[in-house]
């Protein structure tokens, strides 16, 4: 980021210069067009950013969005990904131009960001609880253009729900989640759906069933998946045949990032053809990473024919950039990075790309480079003794886990192929 030098220049000047890419003051800014941007002429490798930051790259974002666009289409079912991931309102918008049916949250301030930022088809995967939420909700279904669903799992949740939404005399879209034992929310069981169509029944003025729901990445082997799958296609068929719907089509949802071919291939395999809406939720194919998805990305890529067909996967377009501060010994340098910038929970930053500033371009950076530990604000980096690596040297860093790394800004810049900044994306945790 540019240096502020002229001391005649007000405080006011000063925080408009750095809250587009200063990770506390940007939230508290007004959007930047996007044009003000370019005219600024910002360069990740000119230095002209403030390090560690976490960034974009415009051409691996457009890629996956395409990749993930043509994988739905060739299934016929919709695509709602789920924006916890990023939280970010610039994303969402990409997401639905490049053909999603909606956007996926878990909570009702999820749910009034996406709604502020021109979000109008929501499905929140999550049951709501409590007054405040549900006032959330009820407030931002005043607008009729709004579509709205949530989820319900047991009766006592819909009493509440239908106590509220009665007496403020809405009618609130909810699916049910289905359940598996050991695992998260969800009816578990026939008792415990027939117990919680009653309550539907109950409130059937104020609460109107539109679909089933589940979550399958509670279970970790494919079998014990697609045999939830399969149950979720045959309580649908029920529930259709006994006309507890009041939405057509029915609404027919799953699928987190790691298990959405097999959503796809059982839940299209039932041939409910234009009765039902299958809508998958997968979040993290945007930014895609090299941990935890890049590993479910392989499996997909190794299991699933359309994946195959596609002759290509999905790209990690998140890094994170920070300085060499130190080399203070001839195998560790000390990065100007740490826990607080990039997520650490399911494996730490890989080394991706080495630039000494004057240079021309980044270079790969070498396989055996690797972050050892990680601190607040510093990251361990075992290297050889023979390494080139001096301070001041800028490292990008692939990561595992996007969403607790976008967590930790609430601004990142996109960047062009020539490390030019041609955007910005506000998050809002």
């Amino acid at each position: 980021m540019r240096t502020v030098t002229d001391s005649s220049q007000t405080n006011a000047d000063a925080l408009d210069l750095i809250a587009p890419l200063n990770k506390g003051l940007g939230s508290m800014q007004q959007a930047t067009p996007r044009e003000e941007i370019v005219q600024r002429g910002w360069n990740l490798l000119r230095e002209d950013l403030s390090l560690p930051l976490a960034v974009l790259y415009e051409d691996r974002l457009r890629h996956n969005l395409h990749w993930m666009r043509q994988f739905i289409a060739a299934y016929g079912v919709k695509l709602a990904p789920h924006g916890k991931t990023t939280m970010a309102p610039r994303l969402f918008e990409m997401q639905l131009k490049a053909g999603a049916w909606g956007i996926t949250l878990a909570t009702a301030h999820q749910t009034l960001v996406a709604y502020t930022y021109g979000v109008r088809r929501i499905l929140m995967a999550n049951q709501l609880i409590g007054k405040e939420n549900m006032a959330i909700v009820g407030r931002m279904l005043r607008d009729p253009a709004l579509e709205f669903y949530c989820l319900v799992d047991s009766s006592a949740q819909i009493d509440k729900l239908g106590e509220f939404f009665s007496a403020s005399k809405q009618r609130l879209h909810v699916l049910i989640e289905l359940g598996v034992t050991g695992g998260r929310a969800g009816v578990r069981n026939d008792e415990q759906l027939q117990s919680v169509l009653a309550a539907l029944t109950r409130w059937s003025d104020s609460i109107a069933l539109c679909g089933i729901e589940i979550y399958e990445g509670v279970l970790k082997d494919e079998a014990s998946i697609r045999g939830f799958l399969e149950r979720a296609v045959a309580v649908t068929r029920k529930l259709a045949e006994e006309k507890r719907f009041r939405r057509a089509p029915i609404l027919l949802s799953g699928a987190g990032s790691a298990w959405y071919d097999v959503v796809a291939d059982v839940f299209s395999a039932a041939h409910f053809g234009s009765s039902v809406e299958i809508v998958l939720r997968p979040g993290c194919y945007l930014t895609h990473d090299v941990g935890s998805y890049l590993k479910a990305q392989e499996e997909i890529l190794q299991r699933n024919p359309i994946a195959r067909q596609m002759n290509s996967g999905l790209l990690p377009a998140l890094q994170v950039w920070a300085y060499v501060q130190s080399v203070p010994e001839a195998d560790r340098a000390i990065i100007a990075m740490g826990k607080r910038d990039a997520a650490f929970d399911s494996g730490l930053p890989t080394p991706a790309l080495h630039f000494r500033p004057g240079s021309e371009t980044p270079r790969p950076a070498p396989a055996h480079w690797e972050v050892s530990e990680m601190m607040d604000q510093h990251a361990y980096l075992q290297i050889d003794a023979e390494d080139d690596l001096r301070v001041g040297d800028m490292i990008g860093f692939d990561i595992s886990h996007p969403c607790l790394t976008f967590d930790k800004w609430r601004t990142l810049p996109i960047l062009n192929a020539t490390y030019d900044v041609i955007d910005l994306v506000n998050t809002y945790f």
